[in-house]
């Protein structure tokens, strides 16, 4: 049976849900070549009688998510609903099954109607889905959403993106949750561990590695771009928030300081060394090992 859990990773405020999926060359998050597992991660924090989602994961987990919701929130407490990747699978696909089995008062976006986004289920007859009001974000680099009337998190345009992606900072537990990116950290065991503490060791995390995993997902086309903005923009990120936590969509969730900033050097490293005023532009095919 695949792994299924929850971590909590700031006491009564924030969890993970987590639950894991085969890495075999068909998941696009990951290098066509990695093997072994990792998981898919949402974010529910709560305050004062509240909750946010932050992601809604896979339809492969759905019977999972329910279930995990199901033990932290009660059915008729307020839900939001916030995708940190509006056309991303992985970030909306179970909505309408969770706003079927719960109070869901609303869901952030970044466009109009909601439902045309995330309503994927073939109805019958007379059947029909909620019908979820959406709160539109501001625009702009950096604004805030209520959790509760007294607790805000801060929302970030993705500094590094390939499509419309959101980071999510809660000063309240000073986590980062970072959607698709710091997730290059997957196991050989489908069970983990799928948090790596801040006296654990990060034998993974490397200028090579990260390099080779940028470039063989996603970000395949930083590669002789003009990233002095990017650099700037993440590091931004950096020095303007207390971050002791980051928290991807995907893969092993860092705790501690000594973890951030090794996370943070890295990915400028690459960056800088991918620079347009480095090395020349390059396309290639997705599975060409780099």
């Amino acid at each position: 049976m695949a792994f299924s859990g929850i971590t909590e990773l700031s006491p009564g405020s924030v969890y993970a849900l987590q639950n894991a999926f085969e890495l075999n060359g068909r998941i696009s998050a990951y290098p066509d070549s990695a093997r072994g597992y990792s998981v898919s991660n949402c974010y529910l924090l709560k305050a004062d009688g509240r909750s946010m989602l932050l992601d809604t994961g896979y339809t492969a987990h759905e019977t999972e998510i329910l279930e995990q919701l199901g033990s932290l929130v009660e059915p008729d407490a307020p839900l939001s609903l916030f995708p940190l990747r509006i056309n991303e699978f992985m970030s909306v696909s179970n909505a309408m099954a969770i706003a079927r089995r719960f109070n869901v008062v609303e869901c952030f976006s970044n466009v109009p109607d909601i439902e045309e986004w995330i309503e994927f289920e073939t109805l019958r007859g007379e059947e029909r889905n909620p019908i979820l009001k959406t709160t539109i974000i501001e625009r702009g680099d950096h604004s805030q959403v209520a959790l509760s009337p007294g607790r805000k998190v801060d929302v970030l345009n993705a500094p590094i993106r390939l499509i419309s992606t959101r980071w999510i900072y809660d000063a309240a537990s000073k986590t980062l949750f970072s959607s698709d990116m710091f997730s290059h950290l997957w196991r050989d065991r489908e069970d983990g561990p799928w948090l790596l503490g801040d006296n654990d060791t990060d034998d993974v995390t490397n200028y090579s590695f990260v390099r080779s995993f940028l470039l063989n997902t996603r970000y395949w086309w930083i590669e002789g771009g003009n990233l002095t903005p990017i650099r700037k923009a993440v590091a931004d990120v950096y020095d303007r928030f207390e971050i002791e936590n980051i928290a991807p969509g995907y893969g092993t969730i860092l705790r501690g300081r000594r973890h951030v900033d090794r996370q943070f050097q890295v990915l400028d490293d690459v960056l800088d060394q991918l620079d347009r005023t480095r090395v020349a532009p390059a396309y290639v095919p997705r599975g060409l090992v780099r």
